[in-house]
C-alpha cells in the first residue's frame, strides 16, 4: 500500500513543466464552462478553434462563444476524472472523463462523456486547438 501511494505521488510530481500548464488552461477551461465570460473563453482557444459535440455538432470559435454566453449550454457541475496529458512539442493531447450536469428547460441533466482535446502552445500559453466528446453508456 504504501509502495503504491509513493509511486502515484512520483506520478504526479514527475509532470513535466508544460504538463502542469496544460493541466491548469484545462482547469480553467472547466470553470470557464460553468460560470462563462467572453474574455477568458477567448484567450482559452485558438480562431482556429474545432468544438465537437457528442451529439457530432461541430462549431468553430464564434459558435462556441455564443453558445456559451447565451446560456444554450448552461453547465452547472463539471468534474473531470481519469486525465492524460501527452505533450509533443508545443502540441498537448488531453483525455479525460467528463462528468457534469446542465440545465435544460428548468431540469437538471446529468451528463457523462470521453474527451480529446488537442491544446496548442502559442506565445507561451496553451489554447485549445479542438476538443471532440463521445457519450458513455
Amino acid at each position: 500500500m504504501i509502495a503504491a501511494l509513493l509511486l502515484a505521488g512520483f506520478a504526479v510530481s514527475a509532470q513535466s513543466k508544460d504538463e502542469k500548464k496544460v493541466a491548469e488552461a484545462v482547469e480553467q477551461l472547466r470553470k470557464a464552462l460553468i460560470d462563462p465570460d467572453s474574455i477568458t473563453l477567448s484567450k482559452l482557444v485558438s480562431p482556429h478553434l474545432s468544438y465537437g459535440h457528442s451529439s457530432a455538432l461541430v462549431e468553430n470559435k464564434a459558435a462556441f462563444l455564443r453558445t456559451l454566453l447565451s446560456g444554450k449550454n448552461d453547465f452547472t457541475t463539471i468534474s473531470l476524472s481519469e486525465q492524460t496529458i501527452d505533450v509533443a512539442g508545443k502540441s498537448a493531447i488531453v483525455r479525460h472523463v467528463f462528468n457534469g450536469a446542465m440545465l435544460d428547460n428548468g431540469r437538471t441533466s446529468p451528463i457523462k462523456l470521453h474527451i480529446l482535446m488537442v491544446w496548442q502552445k502559442k506565445g507561451g500559453k496553451w489554447i485549445l486547438l479542438a476538443r471532440q466528446a463521445v457519450r458513455l453508456t
